[in-house]
């Protein structure tokens, strides 16, 4: 409608009918008008998401450790009904992602075992940006991440990506922050295919989890990202040893020498942790419904009982969880007792508790769940003073039915170790048949 007839509208020149056909006719030409732009908005808005779908399929996703240095790890995508489905895959193990929400072009996904999250915002269809949330540590501690669309090798180093002129032996005699106070010992268990190599790293307090990566002529690289830890190694094989840096997330980093020897062993992890004193042993705790619990009690009278002093925040400790969950549910009808004792990541009592029942639920734990206080070995070590100390969550102490402990078993050798895990869980079930029995 013209300035000119709004006025004349106004000034009453125009008779009644035609001036109610007027405002009539431009009620329906703005209406018209407001109709044509929102469906434009929404057909922009669908192109736009259409065009941002990304593909399904194998992408690399890459965590910015500092500004020289990334940390690779393999993210399946596929389409899912109102999101894609993220599933990250470390080796043989698969994480499938939880969407959590999402905030104008940002989608947020869980990790299901551990308190992280992954914020991501899909470019085009081949690539996204976004950060690693971890909640565990202190502070926000987050690390810028990219992605992209790629069927190609994992790390991608260049020409000779494609070519491998060694082999790496299988198993190597390794050392952590060599030549230092902070040397710390290991095995190296690798499996090369080509150009491709999965494995881990043995320690004495548990395994480096499933490492995955490439052999390049004279070069080894390895990561592995599950939602508590993100582990870089890299290394130049020169001549019989390989030699490289060793990456913790962006927080810790340290040198890492490695010999190949098949008959290269670490210390039994049923001799690092042992019995100082012959009292029995004792404590009390808070349930999770911070009730006190007292040990021993009637309850656990002439009962063989396994004492797991773990972390919900501990990938070792997720995987010697779901082995006790198979224990338990294997000879619990036959007496078999256990107590896992969580030192959680948080500011208080509550917040452990509520990452323990995070856990309890999760697995649907049916034994004896204690609250043991901050993450912090020193604590855990004043808490089980008839040990002499506590060096690794987790540990794992084992009782006969009169109250004695019977074996102390430090770190977890998981999975991801092969032969190492599946004799652990021959020793440890032929341990508590031969308990029962007494």
């Amino acid at each position: 409608m013209t300035p000119c007839l709004t006025k004349r509208l106004h000034k009453g020149q125009i008779n009644k009918p035609k001036k109610l056909f007027l405002l009539f006719s431009y009620q329906k030409l703005m209406r018209f008008f407001i109709l044509i732009f929102f469906s434009f908005q929404f057909i922009s808005l669908q192109f736009t998401l259409a065009n941002k779908q990304p593909k399904n399929g194998m992408w690399i996703g890459r965590l910015s450790l500092n500004s020289s240095t990334d940390l690779p790890f393999r993210i399946v995508i596929s389409k899912g009904e109102q999101h894609p489905v993220l599933q990250i895959r470390n080796g043989e193990e698969k994480i499938n992602l939880i969407f959590k929400h999402s905030s104008a072009d940002t989608l947020v996904y869980v990790f299901p075992e551990f308190d992280s999250d992954l914020y991501i915002v899909f470019k085009s269809k081949e690539s996204f940006s976004g950060y690693w949330h971890n909640k565990n540590r202190k502070g926000k501690y987050t690390i810028a991440l990219n992605g992209r669309f790629c069927k190609n090798d994992l790390f991608e180093c260049g020409p000779n990506k494609a070519i491998t002129k060694n082999s790496l032996a299988k198993k190597w005699r390794t050392e952590f922050s060599p030549s230092s106070d902070d040397l710390f010992p290991a095995i190296g268990l690798f499996n090369q295919t080509n150009t491709s190599v999965v494995g881990t790293f043995l320690t004495e307090t548990g395994d480096f989890r499933f490492l995955d990566g490439n052999f390049y002529t004279d070069k080894l690289y390895l990561s592995c990202f599950d939602g508590s830890h993100a582990f870089l190694f890299t290394a130049d094989l020169i001549n019989d040893t390989l030699k490289g840096e060793f990456y913790s997330g962006n927080h810790y980093k340290t040198d890492w020498l490695a010999v190949a020897d098949e008959s290269y062993e670490l210390t039994d992890p049923n001799k690092l942790t042992y019995v100082v004193n012959d009292k029995k042993i004792a404590f009390t705790f808070n349930d999770l419904n911070l009730k006190s619990f007292h040990y021993p009690n009637e309850t656990f009278e002439n009962k063989v009982t396994i004492i797991q002093i773990m972390g919900s925040w501990c990938p070792n400790c997720m995987d010697e969880t779901r082995y006790f969950m198979d224990l338990y549910k294997k000879y619990g009808a036959q007496g078999l007792k256990i107590i896992l004792i969580g030192y959680e990541s948080g500011d208080n009592e509550q917040e452990y508790i509520e990452k323990l029942k995070k856990l309890q639920g999760r697995y649907s734990i049916p034994f004896t769940m204690l609250v043991g206080g901050a993450a912090n070995k020193n604590t855990a070590s004043d808490d089980f003073s008839m040990l002499n100390e506590i060096i690794s969550f987790p540990t794992s102490i084992f009782i006969d039915k009169q109250g004695n402990i019977n074996a102390v078993h430090t770190g977890f050798n998981g999975p991801s170790t092969g032969e190492y895990y599946t004799e652990y869980m021959i020793e440890t079930e032929k341990r508590i048949q031969k308990l029962l029995k007494n």
